[in-house]
């Protein structure tokens, strides 16, 4: 085959028995690796659709099949299971970081209906924003200290990162491999002067998780100029984050995919999607 691919034997060999499986009457799936593989080769070249090669098969398939897992819940499944048994090797750390980054939105991601379809969790403005560098959606996400995504979740290019944490911390949710319910909450969690915040620093107190969050100067000014009603600063463990960076480097891996850099996705939950596919990917890799 002429065209480069990307998932190994080994890697397949992890992925293959958390597909879902042929249904019992119906026309069987189209072969699994090759669809995946085509919505990899999509995203990592950042190439419209109709331009997949023909070995990969039909581009019909291959974005139906996406847009499909992704409403059923299918692609965070195969995500969460492969962090599952990560995490049942003691190979997560649950020292977590949480950051984001701004991707440029192409023109063709416009033009989406404002309201999505009965049954999908689509947002209403599709996650894109404009801002005088034109089209763009953000991408919250966390990370675990081998800089393999726990969490993701997309808004507008122009929302705060204080008000999406919350969100991206419940997307942690990692099945145990015995009886229980998922893991959900970190030892640590480590953010910039972004997250600073009262209410940040309450929720992960109320959880019991510790907070690694330097302050910014006019917080610290702010409190200082209070003097006594000011209180105590917020603890800050300096040498702890310089671990921090295991999100940057989460971030890194996934711009190495084109097609997230510049979205063309007209929908959020397909843009979405992908980023958890390569997420599978990366995990599997690992």
């Amino acid at each position: 085959m002429s065209v480069r691919l990307v998932i190994t034997d080994a890697m397949w060999d992890r992925i293959e028995p958390l597909m879902p499986a042929d249904p019992a009457r119906g026309r069987r799936w189209a072969d699994h690796r090759r669809t995946l593989e085509a919505i990899a080769w999509k995203y990592r070249s950042c190439s419209p659709w109709r331009d997949l090669p023909i070995e990969l098969g039909s581009f019909q398939t291959a974005h139906k099949r996406l847009i499909r897992w992704a409403v059923d819940g299918t692609w965070e499944r195969i995500l969460g299971a492969l962090l599952a048994a990560a995490d049942d090797g003691d190979d997560v750390d649950w020292t977590v970081s949480v950051d984001s980054t701004v991707c440029r939105a192409h023109q063709h991601s416009a033009g989406a209906r404002k309201r999505g379809r009965p049954g999908r969790s689509e947002p209403e403005d599709h996650a894109l924003g404009r801002s005088r560098g034109g089209l763009s959606t953000k991408v919250h996400l966390a990370s675990d200290s081998r800089a393999r995504p726990l969490g993701i979740h997309v808004t507008a290019g122009q929302a705060g990162d204080a008000p999406a944490f919350e969100a991206v911390m419940a997307r942690i949710r990692i099945p145990r491999s015995g009886p229980g319910r998922p893991r959900t909450r970190p030892t640590t969690v480590l953010a910039d002067r972004a997250y600073s915040s009262r209410a940040i620093r309450g929720h992960l107190r109320r959880r019991g998780i510790r907070a690694v969050i330097p302050q910014p100067a006019d917080q610290i000014g702010h409190r200082l100029r209070r003097g006594r009603a000011g209180g105590r600063p917020p603890s800050f463990d300096a040498e702890k984050y310089k671990e921090r960076n295991a999100v940057e480097r989460c971030i890194a891996r996934l711009k190495q995919w084109r097609g997230l850099v510049l979205r063309t996705d007209k929908l959020a939950i397909a843009y979405q999607a992908a980023l958890h596919v390569a997420s599978i990917l990366i995990g599997a890799w690992q």
